[in-house]
């Protein structure tokens, strides 16, 4: 059964029929009270409000979850919420990545309870492996998983998980129904598609780079799974729609104006405080991560947040800051602070001190 995420359809048993994983899916961040404990109702108001703007699918639990600083009841616990919230309003792609075989494939029988369409489970981490036992750790959870299994790799944090590997496992496993790849090489892209494909036309390709969207649709892949879209949900579905509709000059505007506020949430803090930063404008209360910031991590976060809002409210997304934007150079560090003067003696001409 073909269906779009949004066409989601039930079992007689109650289930989610299985939608095929398509479209941009959503790797959120989790809402946290100021004593670090999950604020359950603003995630749900969060995956409404994703729901609502258009988001094809949800993916808890993934890297821009910070599925690292949850112990594991939480992951649980995050997964089984917003499958409840979803309500098969849209498919759930589950992170089920725990740090070994046992535990891993305890959380797919539990995502599978919870209705989740299908699970994504990281390469082993902190050891780096060979793709023999890469091949290994893969088979051992497809062998006893209830749920599909979606690949993901995720080289600079994780073991590496190669063509010759993905083509294997597709060509044993049908458990195994996919891969998202976070790479953003469109070449290496090429090569899994043309590998995996004519073997497996059912097996779903996913990038997890969405500055390279429209290429990466365009060469044959079904869609990604993005963490802009937890910010800007309405951008990333209109580019997927466009690109999909074949209108691949309006599709490339949009790529650009996303690859500003990528680039800006990507490289100017510690992964992903610079998308926290960013959600927090659409009127969502995150509260702070779990990973402590310094003092002057924190200052530098204020400014940081000033120079989104401004590209943000470049695309009609949010208000300008009070004080007005400034003139962007490109150069991150000179934009926040030449944003942050502006504000400072936009206040001091307000007092008459200038």
């Amino acid at each position: 059964m073909d269906l779009k995420s949004s066409e989601v359809a039930k079992h007689a048993n109650g289930r989610p029929a299985k939608a095929r994983i398509a479209g941009v899916y959503t790797p959120h961040i989790v809402p946290l009270h100021d004593d670090g404990q999950i604020n359950e109702p603003e995630l749900r108001r969060y995956i409404d409000w994703l729901i609502a703007k258009g988001v094809h699918g949800l993916y808890p639990n993934g890297s821009t979850g910070e599925f690292t600083r949850f112990t594991p009841e939480e992951r649980r616990r995050i997964n089984k919420i917003v499958c409840d919230q979803a309500a098969g309003r849209v498919p759930v792609l589950a992170g089920a990545a725990e740090s070994n075989v046992k535990e891993t494939i305890a959380a797919c029988e539990a995502y599978y309870e919870y209705g989740a369409r299908a699970v994504a489970i990281v390469a082993p981490f902190y050891y780096r492996l060979s793709p023999e036992s890469v091949y290994a750790y893969f088979r051992e959870i497809a062998l006893h998983s209830p749920i599909d299994i979606t690949l993901y790799n995720i080289p600079m944090f994780a073991s590496p998980i190669d063509v010759p590997t993905i083509t294997r496992l597709a060509g044993e496993l049908e458990r195994i129904c996919g891969i998202k790849d976070s790479t953003g090489d469109v070449a290496n892209m090429m090569r899994m598609i043309a590998a995996v494909r004519p073997m497996r036309p059912d097996f779903v390709f996913l990038t997890g780079w969405e500055v390279v969207l429209v290429p990466m649709l365009l060469l044959g892949c079904d869609g990604g799974t993005h963490a802009s879209s937890g910010i800007v949900p309405e951008l990333t579905r209109q580019l997927y729609d466009l690109t999909m509709a074949g209108k691949l000059e309006a599709a490339f505007k949009l790529q650009y104006r996303l690859l500003e506020l990528f680039d800006v949430m990507l490289f100017s803090a510690d992964f992903p405080e610079g998308f926290r930063a960013a959600a927090e404008l659409r009127g969502f209360a995150f509260g702070r991560s779990r990973q402590p910031l310094s003092k002057n991590q924190q200052v530098d976060r204020v400014a940081l947040q000033r120079v989104l809002q401004c590209i943000l409210a470049d695309n009609g997304y949010v208000d300008e800051p009070s004080g007005g934007c400034a003139p962007r150079s490109g150069n991150l560090q000179q934009d926040r602070v030449a944003q942050i003067t502006q504000e400072v003696l936009k206040r001091l001409r307000e007092r008459g001190v200038v």
